[in-house]
This record gives structure tokens, sequence and C-alpha cells, in this order.
């Protein structure tokens, strides 16, 4: 009972998170399942089930005010979707259990957890660069060229490191639309992000769930906490600077990645 309870506070400690910055989800929720003593492989493996289910209703909204480029989310589907069930694939096949392949696992969390850290402190930074729109140098040029295999490869880059780690679907792939989309305005790179991520961590979570690695009891005790934190979040995040609160998250994930990465 007093597991469930501190569950449920997990899941509104990152549901508040979400709420007010937009982001932290799934790199907040699992290194914070492991800290209390969930394994590694049913950290990752509930938290992807658990992204699918609160990020759905963000892309409900945004599909109901036509912020999704449904192309772009087909292409990255098509890289990110095979490429998610064959790293499952791999890890059941190559591995055979959980304790072989944890460690391939928490360096990736590592690794994430970075470059979502690196993607929030430089936010501002990033947003200059995607509303200056530069098309002169050789990676836009080759990018203008080459939409469909730049965002099909970026969409297979994504399903394999979020498959491993949970992390990255949010932020990391927002920096990724913004790379390949200048020309797209940020609510629309945020509505397509989201979208593509709800049927990514789906079919992670599925196939996480087939290899045994996650606790729906958990999931449930997470849902139940975050999902009011979540629009109570979402509520209060007009009130809150922005300018503190992401630099903040970013700092503290490249905390814990450094923890999982070097220790």
């Amino acid at each position: 009972m007093t597991a469930d309870i501190g569950f449920v506070m997990a899941g509104a400690l990152v549901g508040m998170c979400v709420g007010l910055t937009g982001v932290g989800g799934g790199s907040l929720m699992t290194p914070l399942l492991t800290m209390m003593g969930i394994p590694l492989h049913t950290a990752i493996g509930t938290d992807l089930l658990y992204a699918s289910i609160t990020k759905s209703s963000g892309a409900l909204v945004h599909f109901n005010k036509k912020n999704i480029e449904w192309s772009v989310v087909g292409w990255l589907a098509l890289g990110s979707i095979p490429a998610s069930l064959l790293t499952a694939w791999a890890l059941h096949t190559l591995f055979g259990n959980a304790n072989n392949y944890k460690g391939v696992m928490t360096v990736a969390l590592g690794l994430m957890l970075m470059l979502t850290a690196l993607s929030l402190i430089f936010k501002k930074q990033l947003q200059k660069f995607h509303d200056a729109n530069p098309v002169k140098s050789r990676f836009r040029r080759w990018v203008s060229d080459n939409h469909t295999q730049a965002t099909l490869l970026m969409g297979v880059m994504l399903g394999i490191l979020v498959t491993l780690s949970s992390v990255g679907a949010g932020a990391f792939g927002v920096v990724v639309l913004l790379s390949l989309y200048p020309a797209l305005s940020t609510i629309k790179i945020i509505g397509t992000d989201v979208t593509h991520a709800v049927f990514l961590t789906l079919v992670a979570g599925l196939a996480h769930a087939k290899m045994g690695n996650v606790d729906y009891h958990l999931l449930s005790m997470l849902l139940i906490g975050s999902i009011p934190a979540i629009i109570i979040g979402t509520l209060l995040s007009s009130r809150m600077p922005e300018t503190v609160i992401r630099p903040l998250l970013g700092v503290t994930l490249m905390a814990l990645s450094i923890k999982f990465v070097f220790y």
C-alpha cells in the first residue's frame, strides 16, 4: 500500500512537470522508477505504455486544431516502428533475458537523457536557429533535396533509441523535426512530434509487454497520479516562467544522464 502511494506521487510529480513544460515524461519517469527500486527493463516497458496513454490526449487536441503534418508522421513512423520492433526482437533473441541487456539499456538511457537535457538547456538557441530558417548550409541543401530519406532515417534512429531507453520521443523528437523542417510552424512541429510519439511508444510498449517488461499495476498507479496532475500543471503553466522551468529540468536530466552513463 505504501509503495502504491509512492507510485501515485511519482506519477503526479512527472505529470506536473509535463503539464508545466510539455516535456519530461519519459526522461523523468524511467529514472525515477529505477530510484524507487523498479528494475530498469520494467521501468522502460511500463513507461512506454504510460507515455502512449498520456500523450494521446495531446495528440487529439492537435488533431482537432489541425496542427499535424500527417505526411511527416507517416515517414517517421515508417522508419521508427519497424526499427522499434526489430530492436525489441534483437534484445529478446540476442540477449535472452533482461539481466543480459540491462547494460545496453542503461547506457542508452543515459545518452538519451543527455540529449534531452541539451535540447532543453539550449531550447532558445535552437528556436532562434529554427526561426531564422537558414537554407544556405550544405546540411540544409541536402535535407531540402532528400526530405523523405532524412525523415525516414531519423525515424529509424528514434525507433531504436526510444525502445532501448523510453526517452527521446518528446523533446529530442522536436529537435529532430526543427532540424528537418525549419519552414514548419512551432505548433505544427509539436503536434506532429506528439502524434508520432503516441504511435511509437505504443508499439515499443507492446513489444516490451510481450517480453514481460510491463507492470500493469504500476502503470495504473502512475496514471492515477499523473492524469489530474497534468491538467493542474497545464492550467498553471501560463503563470510559471518557462525560462526558469526548462533550464532547471535540463540540468536535472543532465545530472541523471551522468549517473546512468558513468556510474
